[in-house]
């Protein structure tokens, strides 16, 4: 499936392992887990920025949301930033987890799309309201009713964090990895 996001071109590129120093070598065993290399490989050129980025990252991957509350948000944050990495990889994540193609549906389609439990729509409505005015508003809070309260912290956490995250993607022109299965656009 084709997305329809331009293509970026890559400004600074994925440092192959020859080129890599001791530090930045140790930085990135650190960092890739799994089949998301791109991302890491490209801003391990700046090792302790990288380090200091994916940690707060785990953090909040880590958090007390659900799983699937967690990707409804990143994903639509991809989606509003334009990210064709990040909901590349986040699209295999939250497949990993049980969620279907209708759910990438409606995330794509945003908070109005029919199927949505109430809380996730509202998560998806938070999301946009972040996106568009940087809060989330009266009555998407009052949506959200049913989260805790380090729940409720890290709904903006989340959606501020892969935002920096989809701007440096966009901003580097990292590429998906070869063979990496591409969000559902249509």
């Amino acid at each position: 499936m084709t997305s329809p996001l331009p293509p970026r071109r890559t400004r600074i590129p994925v440092l192959p392992e020859e080129e890599r120093s001791p530090r930045q070598q140790e930085v990135l065993d650190d960092l890739v887990v799994g089949p998301t290399v791109n991302i890491y490989a490209t801003i391990v050129r700046h090792p302790e920025a990288a380090a200091a980025q994916v940690n707060l990252g785990r953090t909040l991957r880590a958090g007390v949301l659900s799983g699937r509350h967690r990707e409804i948000l990143i994903l639509r944050t991809g989606c509003n930033c334009g990210s064709e990495y990040e909901l590349a990889q986040h699209y295999r994540i939250a497949m990993s987890i049980g969620m279907t193609d209708e759910d990438m549906q409606r995330i794509r389609l945003g908070p109005d799309a029919p199927g949505w439990e109430p809380v996730e729509a509202a998560l998806c409505r938070a999301a946009d309201e972040l996106h568009h005015d940087s809060v989330i508003s009266d009555g998407t809070w009052a949506a959200l009713g049913e989260l805790s309260e380090q729940e409720l912290i890290e709904v903006p956490l989340l959606v501020g964090y892969y935002h920096l995250v989809s701007m440096v993607l966009n901003s580097l022109g990292v590429p998906v990895e070869d063979g990496a299965p591409l969000f559902p656009w249509a």
